[in-house]
């Protein structure tokens, strides 16, 4: 019996596999749902003010006004495609980074490391019960690029 299993199961898995590297494209680096995201085709990103404010307010700890949570879920409600949500707050934590001149490791505000404001932006979806794709299927709504350092 457990030969069956041994034979069966890779087999099975390379069988999945192929079927999802061609159902994605997996020989191009741009294609897949995600692709559709891409500024270089024409997408547009989107601001996130709202949530750009929001994240800035939780990581030093502070109250978060109802309106700024509205309006940090709305907009990002507001983003059609599904796929491009958890990029767009990668941008806009990019952009916040950018505007303070932020290191690695550095306090981006008083009271505020990078690796804290990373972790809040990208549960953002979460927070705002904003559906995201969740390639691991474990059912959290955080954004996979929480567990790069590049970001």
């Amino acid at each position: 019996m457990w030969m069956k299993t041994v034979f069966w199961g890779p087999l099975l898995f390379v069988l999945v596999a192929t079927t999802m590297a061609v159902e994605y494209g997996a020989r191009s680096h741009n294609s897949g749902p995600w692709s559709w995201c891409d500024p270089a085709t024409g997408y547009k990103v989107s601001a996130l003010t709202g949530c750009r404010a929001m994240v800035k307010l939780q990581c030093v700890g502070s109250q978060v006004p109802e309106a700024v949570l509205r309006d940090c879920c709305q907009q990002l409600a507001d983003i059609n495609n599904e796929w491009c949500r958890c990029g767009d707050l990668s941008s806009m934590l990019r952009s916040v980074y950018q505007e303070l001149g932020v290191r690695e490791g550095k306090e981006v505000l008083p009271g505020c490391r990078k690796e804290v404001m990373k972790l809040t932006a990208a549960s953002v979806p979460e927070v705002c019960k904003v559906p995201i794709p969740n390639p691991s299927g474990d059912g959290a709504g955080v954004c996979y690029w929480a567990a790069y350092p590049d970001v």
